[in-house]
C-alpha cells in the first residue's frame, strides 16, 4: 500500500517512535512517503534515509520557545507567525515535488496537520497515531486532569481541532483511562529496539533530561546534592563537580537510563514511557504551559511510579530520593510490553482500509482496553 506518513517535528519523541512504525511498514512491503519538520527531519533522514521504498521530505512546522522550564507562548506565537509565509511556500513546494506523482492510499499522522489536511482534501483514509489524543478521546478523573480548569479545556479543544474526524485513532499510553469516543484504541508506548533490548542494572547516578537548554536554575540545585548526576539537553560535554553534562547520544542516553537509580525530567511522554518500561522511578517537572505533560505526570504519580513537582528544588529532589524504594516496588509490578500489540492493530487497520472500510469503530486485535461502542 502507498502510505503518506506525517510526523510533527516539535520534540524528538514523535521522531523516535515514528522511526519504529515506519520500519515496520517498510518491512511489511508498503511504500512510505514521510513529511516531517524541524529536528525530526534530520533524525529520520540519518536513520532511515537509505531504506528502499521510503522517501522523506521536509516541510515547515510549528515550534515552541522555552526559558527556565516554561513555554514562552507569546514569543513562540510571534516566531511562528514570522515564519508563516516562507513555511507556506515550503509546504506548497513539498506538495508539488513530493506528492505530484504519488497518490497515497492511506495517511498516518503522528499529530501532524499537513498530512491530515492532504487526506481530508483528497478523501484519503487517515489514521491518527500519537499520545496527544488521550486528552480528547478519554475521560479523566478530576485528580488526574484538574478538568475544571481552563488549561485542561483549552488543551482538549486544541487536540480535538488538530486532527478531527480520522478513520481511527491509535493512542499510545502507559495508563488506561476510560475511552469516551468511538474509533479509539489504546496501545502501549512505542519503544525503540534499543530500549526493548536494554537490561535494567541500577547504579548510583541520577539521569537528568532537560528540554529547555536555557534553564539556568538547574545546575545550582543539583550541585548542592551529594550524588552524581548525568545531564542531557544542555548541548555540551562538560564535568562540573558532581554534574556530568553530556551531548546527545542515543545509545549513551539509553545506557544511562537503564543504569540510573532514577530519572528527573519534564513530562514528555516518550521518555516517561521508556522509564516505565525499564522500571526506572521518575521525578517529573512538567513544562509550565504544557498541559499534556502535566496530565502525564499526574498519572505517573497516581500509579506510584514516581512523583511530580511544579518547580525543581533541593528539597523536592531529596524527598523523591527518600521514596525511591516505594516507587521501585510499584514499577516492579508493571508488566513490560513490546510493540507487537501496536503492529497487530495497525496491520488490521491497514488491511481493512485496503478493503474499502472507513470510520472503523472497533478492532478485533487485542488492545489495552476495549473501545467504545
Amino acid at each position: 500500500m502507498r502510505i503518506l506518513y506525517g510526523v510533527v517535528g516539535e520534540g524528538m519523541g514523535h521522531a523516535t517512535r515514528s522511526r519504529v512504525v515506519i520500519e515496520h511498514l517498510l518491512s511489511a512491503g508498503h511504500q512510505v512517503r514521510v513529511v516531517v519538520s524541524n529536528r525530526a527531519h534530520t533524525f529520520l533522514t540519518e536513520r532511515l534515509g537509505e531504506r528502499p521504498g521510503l522517501r522523506i521530505d521536509k516541510i515547515a512546522g510549528l515550534h515552541m520557545l522555552y526559558a527556565d522550564n516554561r513555554v514562552k507562548k507569546l514569543r513562540s506565537l510571534v516566531s511562528n507567525l514570522e515564519g508563516a509565509r516562507s513555511g507556506w511556500i515550503e509546504n506548497l513546494s513539498a506538495y508539488q515535488q513530493h506528492l505530484g506523482d504519488y497518490h497515497p492510499e492511506l495517511v498516518i499522522s503522528d499529530f501532524e496537520s499537513w498530512s491530515h489536511a492532504y487526506a481530508r482534501r483528497h478523501k484519503v483514509p487517515v489514521i491518527s497515531l500519537d499520545n496527544m489524543q488521550i486528552l480528547n478521546r478519554c475521560s479523566h478523573s478530576r485528580h488526574a486532569s484538574n478538568n475544571k480548569c481552563m488549561d485542561f479545556r483549552l488543551a482538549r479543544l486544541a487536540v480535538k481541532a488538530k486532527l478531527p474526524r480520522c478513520d481511527h485513532y491509535l493512542v499510545t499510553t502507559f495508563f488506561a483511562p476510560p475511552i469516551r469516543k468511538k474509533r479509539t484504541t489504546l496501545v502501549p508506548p512505542i519503544l525503540r529496539p534499543e530500549v526493548l533490548a536494554a537490561k535494567r542494572e541500577p547504579g548510583e547516578h541520577v539521569l537528568v533530561y532537560q528540554t529547555a537548554d536555557s534553564n539556568s536554575a538547574l545546575l545550582p540545585i543539583l550541585q548542592k546534592l551529594d550524588l552524581p548526576f548525568r545531564i542531557y539537553g544542555l548541548n555540551r560535554d562538560e564535568v562540573i563537580g558532581n554534574c556530568t553534562l553530556r551531548a546527545f547520544s542515543e545509545q549513551g542516553f539509553i545506557d544511562d537510563l537503564r543504569t540510573a537509580r532514577g530519572v528527573i525530567a519534564g513530562g514528555g511522554f516518550s521518555l516517561m514511557g521508556e522509564a516505565v518500561q525499564l522500571q526506572v522511578p521518575m521525578l517529573c517537572v512538567p513544562l509550565e504551559g504544557q498541559y499534556e505533560q502535566q496530565l502525564n505526570a499526574r498519572y505517573l504519580d497516581s500509579l506510584g511510579y514516581g512523583d511530580f513537582v511544579p518547580e525543581l528544588s533541593q528539597a523536592s529532589v531529596v524527598e523523591w530520593l527518600s521514596k525511591l524504594p516505594v516507587y521501585q516496588a510499584a514499577l516492579n509490578g508493571h508488566v513490560p510490553r513490546d510493540n507487537q500489540m501496536l503492529f497487530d492493530l495497525l496491520d488490521e487497520l491497514i488491511d481493512r482500509v485496503g478493503q474499502g472500510e472507513r470510520k472503523i469503530n472497533e478492532v478485533s486485535a487485542p488492545s489495552l482496553t476495549e473501545p467504545a461502542v
